[in-house]
């Protein structure tokens, strides 16, 4: 008597039974290698853990930028800050890709509350031991090695902001990336993104003045490749339930050493987005 087709899939044995099983566990396998973590970027910028204090002066001239970005949009949603001195008070921030934690002891110093998550073991040790030279905000810091993927699935929808700066032109599968980080976000949450654009002139600026002319950067820290541009942002923000607040060109004179916004954005953005305030 012949079995059907829909019967081997139902009650599978024998070769049926082998074949389906070696399918799901190549399956599981491929599932788990996908990772955002670029470890050829880990390893480039753990190698500048020692100076990340003292010589990323692009990264320092950069903060009150991107502090002000944060306060901004957030006003711009409604938020109302409370205490002039510590107008972010209450706010809980997921640094994603915090590096050393410049820009996660900025925010701090406003009053958020500030997780700082990095693939780096090196930077967030570097991370620890800076904020502990400043008691003012210690407590509201915590620094964690872990990549965005783990993180996420075990702190879904439980923070206010959500901000990466200069980091997704440093990951694999950017998709992946934002989707896990608005994960992160309560309904009615921000998503803050600072990033190069993908432009010939970015290339042309961003990576062969800037690293290889008047070294302002750290030589191989951009692949152009990598860049993304902010119309593909959008869209993979819209795909995860976030709407586009507003995108900013974002200048950097290495004369004055100083960063400003543009209505460009032909060299680097920030973008605002976000996340509906109800699951698709």
């Amino acid at each position: 008597m012949n079995m059907s087709v829909s019967k081997i899939f139902a009650y599978p044995c024998g070769p049926a039974r082998i074949i389906l099983r070696n399918g799901l566990m190549q399956e599981m396998r491929m599932a788990k290698s996908i990772s955002t973590v670029n470890t050829k970027d880990v390893e480039h910028h753990s190698k500048l853990a020692k100076i990340w204090w003292t010589d990323m002066h692009m990264l320092h001239h950069f903060n009150p930028l991107r502090v002000q970005f944060v306060r901004d949009g957030l006003a711009n949603t409604g938020f109302k800050e409370q205490t002039p001195s510590l107008p972010l008070q209450g706010v809980k921030i997921a640094d994603v890709g915090c590096g050393g934690g410049i820009l996660s002891e900025g925010l701090a110093r406003t009053g958020a509350e500030v997780t700082g998550i990095d693939a780096s073991e090196e930077l967030i040790n570097v991370a620890k031991q800076h904020v502990e030279l400043d008691s003012d905000i210690s407590n509201r810091i915590n620094y964690i090695c872990i990549n965005i993927e783990e993180f996420s699935d075990k702190n879904e929808k439980l923070y206010d902001v959500v901000i990466s700066s200069e980091v997704i032109e440093h990951v694999n599968n950017q998709e992946l990336f934002l989707k896990e980080s608005i994960k992160l976000l309560k309904p009615g949450g921000s998503i803050f993104i600072t990033t190069p654009n993908k432009t010939l002139l970015c290339w042309l600026a961003g990576i062969v003045v800037s690293e290889y002319i008047i070294n302002v950067i750290p030589r191989g820290t951009h692949d152009w490749n990598n860049f993304i541009p902010p119309h593909e942002v959008q869209r993979i923000l819209r795909n995860n339930g976030c709407k586009t607040k507003l995108i900013h060109g974002i200048v950097y004179n290495p004369i004055t050493k100083q960063w400003s916004w543009s209505s460009s954005t032909a060299l680097c953005y920030g973008l605002h987005a976000v996340k509906e305030k109800i699951d698709r």
